[in-house]
């Protein structure tokens, strides 16, 4: 039976992937996005709050998972953010299959996946779009987040592969340093090669 084409969407903080990943949306192309999947596990009535509560005491309520406190339980705690990963990990999975099944007629799909290195998610995709941008461009953009401070963000890219390394173990990169619309034109060309293959 044949399946979509998955590419896997991926890029540092502040690289302009949410911006892109909505490009691919605008596009038609169906888009799984990983974190927006957690927040839904983990948000008000949430599958995974039960599980979460269990192991980390005190994290959740009628809001859902206080981020806040569950990450501070898990910040710099291998073992606890091991324990939280085991708790999301498989229930993000079984999102994706039924995402998968949903569009098996598409000639494309994209998984936007943040930590697609990190975490091993290369291996269950067809091909790798990165998405980069100048260095004083990407620091620009996310020290204007609210909350954000320079040694928050050291932390950030500490956790991250670095951006020449992902670049380099894409096969697609899409550079967000430019205008939107250059940006757009070249989703535009790479969703047209990638359903044109997937025919």
């Amino acid at each position: 039976m044949s399946r979509p084409y998955i590419l896997g969407l991926t890029g540092s903080i502040g690289m302009g992937k949410s911006t892109v990943a909505a490009m691919f949306r605008a596009a038609g192309v169906p888009v799984f996005d990983a974190d927006a999947e957690v927040h839904r596990l983990q948000g008000p009535g949430g599958a995974l709050l039960p599980a979460i509560e269990a192991a980390f005491p005190g994290t959740t309520g009628g809001d859902g998972a206080d981020r806040a406190k569950l990450g501070a339980a898990v910040f710099g705690n291998a073992e606890a953010l091991a324990r939280l990963e085991g708790i999301v990990h498989p229930a993000i999975a079984q999102a994706r299959a039924r995402f998968l099944a949903e569009h098996a007629g598409a000639p494309l799909v994209v998984f936007d996946i943040p930590l697609l290195f990190e975490k091993g998610g290369w291996q269950g995709v067809d091909g790798i779009a990165v998405v980069s941008a100048p260095p004083a461009a990407q620091r620009a953009r996310v020290l204007a987040r609210p909350g954000m401070s320079a040694e928050k963000f050291a932390a950030i890219l500490k956790l991250q592969l670095p951006d020449a390394d992902k670049r380099r173990r894409a096969d697609f990169v899409i550079d967000t340093g430019g205008s939107l619309a250059s940006t757009e034109a070249a989703i535009t060309a790479l969703v047209k090669r990638l359903s044109a293959s997937a025919a």
